[in-house]
């Protein structure tokens, strides 16, 4: 099932996407999701896919992001494997929808796309343990974890400022909740040039690992998001890109979809 968030006449709902219709749900998606086995209830009101905008398919009150989680991206930057995964936070205001624009800062000098596959949490959980992980994601989406890399090199490694700009975080186009995490296909295009290209069997810490870890540190809260981190393609002086004004970066998951956004400098 792939839960969109969406505008029409002025009005935000959630629905379901069935090839190019949506069906309007009823509520929201996590009032189902905290009484396991509740389906989603579903309306007769239905909206074409090009009579309505796309938007990030959730609000995160935050985004838990992990850092060197594939072995390739390691490998790429000379890193040894860590023993623990590496986590920082994106707020809130990062967050973006398909189509969206990425604004490029003018105060940094090299920024970087991330494509990664994210995990959307469907309620409450607190140390959970990694066996019953899955009962607390409600499904998968996609996540470009943009980065401003002159700056994560000013600050001598701490990322906090140089992923933290507005518009830091396209996130979309929806919410995928009967796929499998574990051997997805992974595509980012800059300008319809392969960029990164990997599969999620790849990851150092899988997703079950993930939300155990992250809870036991942490409150994880309905809506929010565990970016799982990038394979190898970016951030290196030698390899292909950084990005620029003017760019358009599509992301693409296999089962989830494509999310799409375009780069434009700051006014």
């Amino acid at each position: 099932m792939k839960i969109v968030r969406f505008r029409v006449n002025r009005a935000i709902k959630y629905g379901v996407l069935e090839d190019e219709e949506i069906r309007v749900m009823l509520g929201t998606p996590y009032a189902y999701f905290r009484s396991p086995g509740r389906p989603f209830r579903l309306t007769q009101t239905t909206y074409e896919l090009k009579e309505v905008r796309l938007l990030a398919p959730c609000l995160p009150s935050k985004i838990v992001a992990v850092g060197l989680n594939y072995r390739s991206h390691a490998m790429e930057r000379n890193l040894p494997i860590p023993d623990h995964p590496l986590i920082f936070l994106k707020p809130s205001t990062t967050v973006i929808g398909p189509e969206d624009d990425i604004v490029y800062p003018n105060v940094s000098k090299r920024v970087d796309y991330e494509g990664e596959l994210a995990v959307v949490i469907g309620r409450k959980a607190k140390a959970v343990d990694k066996a019953r992980a899955r009962q607390y994601i409600l499904g998968y989406t996609c996540c470009n974890d943009i980065s401003a890399r002159q700056e994560m090199q000013d600050d001598a490694g701490q990322v906090t400022r140089s992923k933290s700009y507005d518009t830091f975080a396209p996130i979309g186009p929806c919410i995928e909740t009967d796929i499998s995490p574990d051997d997805l296909k992974l595509e980012l295009y800059q300008n319809g040039e392969l960029r990164q290209s990997a599969r999620t069997n790849d990851l150092i810490f899988p997703v079950d690992a993930l939300v155990s870890f992250i809870s036991n540190a942490m409150t994880l809260l309905p809506g929010d998001v565990i970016s799982t981190g990038t394979p190898s393609g970016t951030g290196t002086p030698s390899g292909p890109g950084p990005m620029n004004p003017g760019d358009m970066v599509e992301l693409k998951i296999e089962g989830i979809g494509t999310l799409r956004n375009y780069v434009v400098a700051q006014e």
